[in-house]
């Protein structure tokens, strides 16, 4: 208990010790450290980061004891900060557009978007309906569900949208003569916000031969995020999941509205569990209450 008392003590000191400047330096840091953190989610560069901070992670380790794997890692840390400055170069360059806007500000970029449940589930019954039906036509489709991972650079390949997700415009998108019906519908929060898009191919060598560039493109784009990609065949009409890497081919309507809620809101047994705790708490605590009262009234 005195080692917990005392550290304790030596915090609540260090907070008083705090000055404005000092306050104001670690919210520098920390917004720095969350734009980091925010580049690598929409880049998808968490793999690049991984080997970055296992270099650094080898490098203090062989410090004072392998001095030649220390020299030759400092030197590769020298020639890497160049690297990684023309690698994100892009990235970087829009940030400083967003910082000398005037519609730039700092606190949307800590707001956490809410997710419209209403707005998702009603996207997917709308894919569903629109995957059968393209089926049924042998119509060749390609929608990519955002999920944590942002999609921004393929976004920039195709023709931005904001409009809901209905079963005629999707429909209308990869119609064999629409101009954008060789690309990817992404759609983010239960909007469709780009169609047109260009997917990255999959490096998988043991793909089936008989899977064509859009099954391809959409496995491509599963193992490159977590994005939910929906496929549908043109030549044979069925119906393909791609999650993770992993292809789920020939599925039934029904199938694929549970399997795209399963992975898309996966926290609804979470909410109704949350759901369930609030009311016995209030039952709890009308009870407390209640008893409260009663002997209130039993003194008076």
């Amino acid at each position: 208990m005195e080692v917990i008392a005392g550290a304790a003590q030596q915090v609540w000191n260090l907070i008083l010790s705090l000055r404005f400047w000092d306050v104001l330096d670690i919210l520098v840091i920390a917004y720095l450290v969350y734009r980091l953190l925010l580049l690598v989610r929409r880049t998808n560069t968490s793999r690049l980061l991984k080997g970055v901070l296992l270099i650094l992670l080898a490098l203090w380790l062989s410090s004072g004891r392998l001095r030649a794997l220390n020299y030759l890692l400092s030197h590769i840390v020298d020639i890497g900060i160049l690297a990684l400055l023309i690698l994100f170069q892009p990235e970087i360059r829009r940030v400083l557009e967003q910082m000398g806007s005037s519609r730039w500000n700092v606190l949307e970029f800590f707001a956490r978007p809410q997710v419209d449940r209403q707005s998702l589930e009603q996207a997917i019954s709308q894919t569903v309906a629109a995957c059968g039906d393209m089926s049924r036509s042998r119509t060749g489709a390609l929608i990519v569900f955002e999920r944590h991972i942002q999609l921004d650079e393929v976004l920039r390949s195709g023709t931005k949208l904001d409009a809901e997700v209905s079963s005629e415009l999707l429909k209308n998108i990869f119609f064999v003569k629409a101009p954008m019906h060789d690309g990817a519908v992404i759609i983010r929060q239960g909007r469709v916000l780009g169609a047109g898009c260009m997917l990255p191919l999959s490096r998988n060598v043991n793909l089936s031969r008989d899977l064509g560039m859009r099954h391809r493109a959409g496995i491509g784009m599963s193992e490159n995020s977590d994005a939910v990609v929906v496929l549908v065949s043109e030549e044979t009409g069925s119906i393909s999941v791609a999650v993770g890497g992993m292809l789920k081919r020939h599925l039934m309507s029904n199938t694929l509205e549970q399997l795209l809620r399963n992975e898309l809101l996966p926290r609804e047994a979470d909410e109704d569990k949350a759901a369930g705790g609030k009311l016995k708490l209030d039952r709890l605590t009308g009870r407390l209450k209640g008893r409260k009262d009663g002997d209130g009234k039993d003194e008076r």
